[in-house]
């Protein structure tokens, strides 16, 4: 991460010509898990961990076909369940973790996904990024920002984090965006950030001449 020393106001209009930046280039930025409901969205966000959007899309289709509910998911065989969903990787911990998101909806919120990060939080295999993906493309609901490998990695060189030193730090790097993030902005950013880190600012050999972001990046042309 590039040094960089300015106040925090100075950091929030730096912020802002990011944000009216990312909206020219991604303005329809949303995301790529295909869904038609909050609870194929919960489980399509809980698979895409160590997994590709792509990956996952090719195997929701297949599942939510045969499981159309939270009490079918939560009563299904888990084998079932583990061979639909193998491909995307750690599939064993990975249905252990909808069976018991799914019965938790089943036995304590009437079978439907809840609305607030509280709720959300006691579901197994439900953190912070999860519950934000849900909150806000399922609800349109800003309760944080949602905070991935590509949003840590971009926010750690654009300096947009001050807590966290590798970008790995999820909970720190959120905590921090939202200080200089406005309200407004949150949903929008996390998934505006995730979709220019993988088209052009990526782990290895990110595009700085092309990155029409590069002139508010302090990391630009670093690498």
């Amino acid at each position: 991460m590039a040094k960089i020393t300015e106040s925090l106001e100075d950091k929030r209009k730096r912020a802002r010509k990011i944000i009216s930046g990312l909206r020219k280039l991604y303005p329809d930025a949303e995301t790529a898990l295909t869904h038609r409901n909050p609870l194929q969205l919960l489980i399509a966000t809980i698979l895409s961990a160590q997994s590709t959007d792509e990956t996952v899309n090719k195997v929701t289709p297949v599942l939510f076909r045969r499981f159309k509910t939270a009490k079918a998911l939560a009563e299904a065989p888990r084998e079932d369940i583990e061979e639909i969903i193998h491909s995307t990787g750690f599939f064993r911990q990975k249905a252990k973790s909808i069976q018991g998101a799914c019965r938790n909806i089943t036995d304590n919120f009437g079978g439907k996904v809840p609305d607030n990060m509280e709720d959300l939080l006691t579901l197994p295999g439900v953190a912070r990024k999860t519950a934000n993906v849900v909150l806000g493309s399922a609800f349109a609901i800003t309760e944080g920002i949602v905070v991935d490998t590509h949003v840590g990695r971009l926010a750690t060189r654009m300096a947009l984090t001050w807590s966290s030193k590798d970008g790995k730090d999820a909970v720190k790097i959120e905590r921090d965006l939202m200080e200089i993030i406005p309200l407004k902005d949150r949903i929008f950013i996390g998934h505006a950030l995730i979709w220019h880190g993988r088209k052009v600012c990526p782990s290895r050999k990110p595009d700085c001449p092309n990155c029409t972001l590069a002139k508010h990046c302090p990391s630009a042309n670093t690498f």
